[in-house]
């Protein structure tokens, strides 16, 4: 399988699957003298981690410890490739022995079988697993780290759940409550509408906001390599991300060009409509991005299926699985977002 590699000079290269024995990642390109410890990549993958959802999260227990195998000493980066592993500890294989020979609705089965010949890890989804994402939020904190050295800041908070919006919008504290909600009042809604999806045996998407503030103007580069388009592209890869909208995205289609422009005085842009990007390099504004969440594939509910073989069958999916990706996927999306922005960080010559 390729491409398990993103980014150009601060690259991230994953691998693992759900069931298998550890996920690790090894990241290159990451410049000597960076202060960096285990502890300081845990505590994003603490939110991340099953468990840390809420009502919404799979009941499945993992501790995701993360342990440094190369790169770093005495707590400071050497400039060398920086290893780690993060050790899958409570699997539950079984689960999955009833569905080895079926093609389950909205999950990577189908295609997976066609593309390697119809060898696949049928184990919880094997790589196309949403837990492969552990290794992103890994790598996305070293990431991060770079970042915060230039006031560079990272963070997400979700807008919308189940489709019902979040109204009042305390950004900078969602990540301390459920959902990584926005406001106190729409916690107790989500978690209603949480327990009656989750009763029907069914599950939720919805769309995360993810913003970056401190970037200079000047990241990014002309044509292929936009900002926009990178960060469209990192987000994208995570699998559960359908959509993604910069700025203000899909209404400014639906606006005259006199009203979608941001004016710009001598002391600075009036509004941010673009989402903190022109041409594809950053403005100096905030950098807005919304991912649109899908609604978790494997449920309870029966459906229509069919076998490797190409016969018709209905399935019910058990299992451990999350309602909602949200909110674990917010520290995921985030760390694509720090990661890209790091990449594109060190190609502007900028260093640590």
């Amino acid at each position: 399988m390729s491409s398990n590699t993103f980014g150009r000079l601060f690259r991230l290269t994953t691998y693992g699957e759900s069931h298998g024995p550890a996920l690790g990642g090894v990241i290159d390109g990451c410049p000597a003298g960076l202060p960096l410890t285990e502890e300081t990549i845990q505590e994003g993958l603490n939110k991340r981690r099953p468990g840390q959802g809420g009502i919404a999260s799979s009941p499945r227990q993992e501790r995701d410890q993360v342990r440094l195998l190369s790169g770093v000493f005495e707590g400071v980066t050497t400039g060398t490739p920086i290893g780690f592993i993060i050790e899958n500890t409570d699997q539950r294989s079984h689960d999955y022995s009833d569905l080895k020979d079926v093609f389950r609705p909205g999950h990577a089965d189908f295609t997976y079988h066609a593309k390697y010949g119809g060898i696949r890890d049928y184990r919880g989804s094997g790589r196309a697993s949403g837990r492969e994402t552990v290794a992103r939020v890994a790598g996305g904190e070293v990431a991060r780290q770079i970042l915060l050295r230039h006031g560079i800041e990272v963070y997400s908070y979700t807008k919308e759940l189940g489709d019902i919006p979040a109204q009042c919008m305390d950004v900078k504290n969602a990540r301390n409550r459920p959902f990584y909600a926005p406001d106190d009042y729409v916690v107790e809604i989500w978690e209603d509408r949480v327990r009656q999806v989750k009763a029907e045996g069914d599950s939720l998407g919805g769309v995360v906001c993810v913003t970056a503030t401190g970037a200079p103007a000047g990241l990014g580069e002309p044509v292929f390599d936009k900002l926009d388009a990178r960060l469209a592209y990192a987000l994208m890869g995570v699998g559960a991300v359908k959509a993604v909208e910069i700025g203000e995205g899909l209404q400014a289609a639906r606006n005259y060009g006199s009203k979608n422009n941001d004016p710009i005085t001598p002391e600075g842009f009036t509004s941010n409509r673009a989402g903190g990007m022109l041409g594809g390099i950053s403005s100096g504004q905030d950098i807005v991005v919304r991912c649109a969440v899908k609604p978790i594939a494997s449920v309870a509910m029966e459906q229509q299926a069919v076998t490797v073989s190409g016969q018709a069958t209905t399935i019910s999916v058990g299992g451990r699985h999350d309602i909602s990706a949200i909110p674990r996927i917010n520290p995921v999306l985030e760390s694509m977002v720090c990661l890209t922005l790091a990449d594109f960080w060190l190609l502007s010559g900028r260093g640590l």
